[in-house]
């Protein structure tokens, strides 16, 4: 059964791909473009063709005008087809596009097809059902990610004529990144017969998100955290929410990347060690809550880790920079009122688009070169 499957695949990616070579070139079909993406897609779910993937990406960084093209024929294809492999390698295919950063695509809001009630239809649910809660996992992040990329670009678009964010936007924000992460993390094999190369690399580029996505979050808790004192109650409530989710997120990753790794999946093994956030600093968000947390400054090292500093209306503690957590000297006086915080400012992946990229997929390799902010430390 599974020989005559992969011979009917076989079989029915030679039409299709015939097919588009012989259709006609107009504005919204590009017949090479189409024979790529279907060759880029097959139904073999023992060969991914990286040379027609990068072709894809190729043409959609040459010019605008092949995102027409590109979005009807990967369309097209998504829609009418019954089979995981497809499915998950156009998803992949999807993802390695928005990884190219085109300012077309990043407006896009929604993926141009629909795959959130995806089941295969050429073996028993019993077999499948994995596959298929795979597939529509993968879909909402990939769906949620470009309606948050768009609504980025909008927000950037409104901002050059406003002042700076306010901190409850930000806090906005960074509950979106970490629902963002709920969903990433969902994205994982969940029956026995799902260690296949295609699961695998499907999981290379959903750890590369996560590095990404982690990272969002552990840069928004530090700049958070170094105005939480000038903070009104709602602000610091909605902070205490984050911190409180974002302890929950640490065990859930430590956890993902135990199973990861125990799959096989290569880029797991460079994720380094998740720190909690200590519970002194979430007990002393909770006295801001109530009001009775006293006259403190937060100082953030240079890596995005945070730490405490009790001053008074006429002493600071002075915060000496290093490799290791801030070291404070004895109290220097200050004249004045005022307080001055520190802060910070491929293996042939089909999504690695671009080899110097250090916001996506390429990023996974020098991850355990470079330090993580916040609460990440490497091991």
């Amino acid at each position: 059964m599974k020989l005559w499957n992969r011979a009917s695949g076989n079989l029915k990616d030679r039409n299709s791909v015939w097919i588009a070579i012989m259709s006609r070139r107009t504005q919204t079909r590009n017949p090479d473009l189409e024979a790529a993406i279907i060759k880029a897609t097959s139904h073999d779910e023992t060969y991914l063709d990286y040379r027609n993937a990068q072709r894809v990406f190729a043409w959609v960084r040459t010019s605008p005008a092949h995102l027409k093209p590109l979005v009807f024929a990967l369309s097209k294809r998504m829609i009418k087809t019954r089979s995981w492999v497809v499915a998950i390698k156009g998803l992949m295919l999807m993802h390695g596009i928005f990884c190219c950063k085109i300012p077309v695509m990043r407006r896009t809001g929604r993926l141009p097809f629909d795959l959130s009630n995806f089941s295969d239809g050429h073996s028993h649910l019993c077999k499948t059902w994995g596959f298929n809660s795979f597939v529509r996992c993968y879909f909402a992040f990939l769906d949620q990610k470009a309606y948050l990329t768009s609504m980025e670009v909008k927000e950037e678009e409104n901002q050059a004529q406003k002042s700076n964010k306010s901190m409850l936007q930000e806090l906005i924000k960074l509950q979106q990144w970490q629902t963002l992460l709920d969903m990433l993390l969902q994205v994982k094999p969940e029956a026995a017969e799902m260690k296949v190369g295609l699961i695998l690399e499907a999981m290379d580029c959903v750890i590369v998100e996560i590095f990404d996505v982690y990272s969002k979050i552990c840069n928004g808790v530090a700049r958070i955290l170094v105005k939480i004192y000038a903070a009104e109650k709602v602000e610091a409530n909605t902070a205490l929410k984050v911190l409180r989710r974002a302890t929950v997120q640490g065990d859930q990753l430590t956890l993902y990347f135990e199973l990861c790794k125990n799959l096989g999946v290569l880029n797991a093994a460079e994720f380094p060690k998740v720190e909690q956030i200590p519970e002194e600093d979430i007990r002393e968000l909770e006295q801001i809550t109530n009001g009775s947390s006293e006259g403190k400054t937060i100082v953030v090292r240079q890596s995005g880790s945070v730490a405490e500093g009790e001053g008074t209306n006429e002493e600071v503690l002075k915060t000496v920079i290093s490799g290791n957590w801030e070291q404070f000297d004895e109290q220097l006086s200050l004249r004045g009122s005022n307080k001055e915080g520190i802060g910070t400012s491929d293996g042939g992946k089909m999504i690695v688009v671009e080899k110097p990229s250090t916001e996506t997929h390429n990023s996974t390799r020098s991850h355990a070169h470079q330090p993580l902010p916040d609460l990440i430390t490497f091991v």
